[in-house]
């Protein structure tokens, strides 16, 4: 069930786009199970996920002379939250494509921040949040830590190009050992808007998604991305 957190920075607009590009296995793991997989926010490759900057640690270390117990708190949090990372741009990125996506065979959901917000489940036993991802130094600028989600919706400024927005979730009322992450009741058709296919595949590619897509009766629209069309002269 996502619940809003006033303490977390949200686009204004609902039909802000936003998109996920990953390789056809996940998109089909996303259409059969009808669950959306977050991961465990110390699996990401970024080392720095759910840590603090220079400036916040330092005043953290301040506070744990007396109460050691208040860091190790944000050191087991990393295990107990959960991510799902989508990327706001009005437009295809030719560098998320690269990025997420190999061999050609990719694609990218297209959906938008108020899709996102009614995509999830009202019986859901974890509650799920958005918000926006702020690029900053870290080892000049300050990480507010009053808010327990702030760790992980700060990162560094080399990953501006990202331009991230998150799913996010805390599954420690679960009480429940997380290994890689975990998965969430979703509503694929209120999720997703639109399918872009990598702008390098093959036109059998293209044919492949939409006949598995029918087979499991879901009808999105599946469009060759605009990246690879025809040049113009």
């Amino acid at each position: 069930m996502y619940t809003e957190n006033k303490n977390l920075k949200l686009p204004g607009n609902p039909d802000t786009i936003i998109w996920k590009y990953l390789d056809l296995s996940k998109f089909l793991d996303l259409l059969l199970s009808k669950k959306m997989f977050m991961s465990r926010s110390d699996k990401f490759e970024d080392q720095y996920e759910g840590t603090f900057s220079e400036p916040t640690y330092e005043e953290i270390k301040q506070i744990a002379v007396n109460n050691p117990e208040f860091l190790n708190y944000y050191k087991q949090r990393r295990k107990n939250i959960v991510i799902s990372s989508w990327h706001i741009n009005e437009y295809e990125s030719f560098a998320m494509w690269q990025i997420f996506t190999k061999n050609n065979e990719g694609l990218a959901i297209q959906s938008t921040v108020g899709r996102l917000k009614e995509a999830f489940h009202a019986e859901d036993r974890i509650t799920q949040y958005i918000g926006e991802v702020d690029y900053i130094d870290y080892k000049k600028e300050y990480i507010p830590f009053d808010d327990d989600f702030f760790p992980f919706l700060f990162k560094r400024k080399s990953f501006q190009y990202e331009k991230e927005i998150r799913v996010i979730s805390d599954v420690t009322p679960l009480n429940l050992s997380v290994n890689e992450g975990i998965k969430i009741q979703t509503d694929i058709q209120k999720l997703i808007e639109k399918i872009y296919i990598h702008p390098k595949s093959e036109n059998w590619y293209k044919k492949l998604v939409i006949e598995l897509m029918d087979k499991l009766e879901f009808n999105f629209s599946v469009e060759k991305s605009d990246l690879e069309s025809d040049i113009l002269i």
